[in-house]
């Protein structure tokens, strides 16, 4: 029997073909923005019992799809979800985003989970996975991720976001042995969530580096880069053949390259690089991901319709798969998603 993968738009992509419709799908496309998303989250009672609810969160994850018909699904889960099995308290303030229990000291890391013993608190999660690979339409890719070492480091260390990620940076510079072992511990514990993930059915992984862009020089390449080539060596070979996809946020022009560094089958792109430069100096490497700006899907009338032609005119020479820089916002309006996705397939 032939594989239906390589058929799947997204696969085809990643593989490294350039098609003459590009394949599309959304950063955060099922969110906030959704009326069904909130109607659902609603009944969870709050994000993690959404998150750790297999039926809801694959429920979540397909709304998008039977709205709008994208090429993939991504899995509704969170890059926090790891920190917590690890050990790590974890919860959202109302209004205030993510707050988690530090890690600061060797003593702090000593108190957490060996990288292994995640699996029993991320089973919900495996579960989510195989229900969407079941109830998925034919044609839809599913897509895994988690988030990549440093920013879920980032995370760890404040205890909650940051504007500049200036905890993480101040460990780093005041004790590199204890940052460096977090890192490696994150890293491993990431290699076996992405893994089952894909034993539960998932066909591509994404790796969110949303604040690689503050690392700089030598650090960039230890903390961004290298874990990110662990990781995906680590997964091709448990999964050969498994494509994944890097995102690391803001990187500029280290974008360059980054792709045959780490191994990544694709290099997403945020909206700050210009779509020509990137066509000229980062998909020569291979299939690239984006990159129009999420505000268009706020704003959207004639100024989406060019934003999202020029987008597709740019990467038109290669392998590319349309996305936005970064992830949809709530106030968006789902009729400019539609407008979207009628532009980028009727050109």
């Amino acid at each position: 029997m032939t594989d239906p993968r390589p058929q799947k738009t997204i696969l085809r992509a990643l593989a490294g073909e350039a098609l003459p419709v590009p394949p599309v799908w959304m950063m955060r496309q099922a969110g906030r923005y959704l009326p069904e998303y909130r109607a659902t989250r609603a009944q969870a009672g709050d994000f993690l019992s959404l998150c750790y609810n297999p039926d809801l969160a694959a429920e979540v994850t397909l709304q998008p799809i039977r709205r709008y018909g994208f090429d993939a699904a991504i899995l509704f889960a969170d890059i926090l979800l790891v920190p917590q099995a690890l050990g790590a308290d974890l919860w959202f303030a109302t209004g205030e985003g993510p707050r988690l229990s530090t890690v600061t000291s060797a003593a702090d890391l000593a108190r957490l989970k060996p990288a292994d013993a995640i699996h029993d608190t991320l089973a919900p999660i495996y579960e989510t996975v195989k229900i969407l690979a079941r109830d998925l339409p034919p044609e839809t890719t599913l897509i895994g991720f988690a988030g990549a070492p440093w920013t879920v480091a980032t995370y760890m260390i404040a205890g909650r976001g940051t504007p500049d990620q200036g905890p993480a940076h101040a460990l780093k510079a005041a004790d590199r042995a204890t940052f460096s072992a977090l890192i490696d511990l994150i890293t491993e514990a990431t290699i076996d969530y992405l893994s089952m993930q894909v034993s539960a059915g998932a066909e591509v992984i994404k790796l969110f580096d949303s604040w690689a862009g503050s690392l700089e020089g030598q650090d960039f390449d230890d903390f961004a880069l290298a874990p990110a080539k662990r990781i995906i060596a680590a997964l091709k070979a448990r999964h050969p053949g498994l494509p994944v996809i890097a995102f690391p946020r803001e990187a500029k022009h280290r974008y360059e390259g980054f792709a045959q560094a780490t191994g990544a089958d694709c290099v997403a792109l945020d909206n700050s690089v210009d779509a020509g430069w990137a066509a000229a100096h980062v998909q020569r490497d291979g299939c690239v991901q984006g990159n129009l700006a999420p505000g268009h899907m706020v704003t959207g009338g004639p100024a989406l319709v060019e934003a999202t032609r020029a987008v597709v005119e740019a990467f038109r020479g290669g392998p590319h798969i349309f996305n936005l820089g970064h992830g949809i916002t709530p106030d968006a309006d789902p009729e400019n998603v539609a407008l979207m996705i009628e532009t980028i397939r009727r050109g």
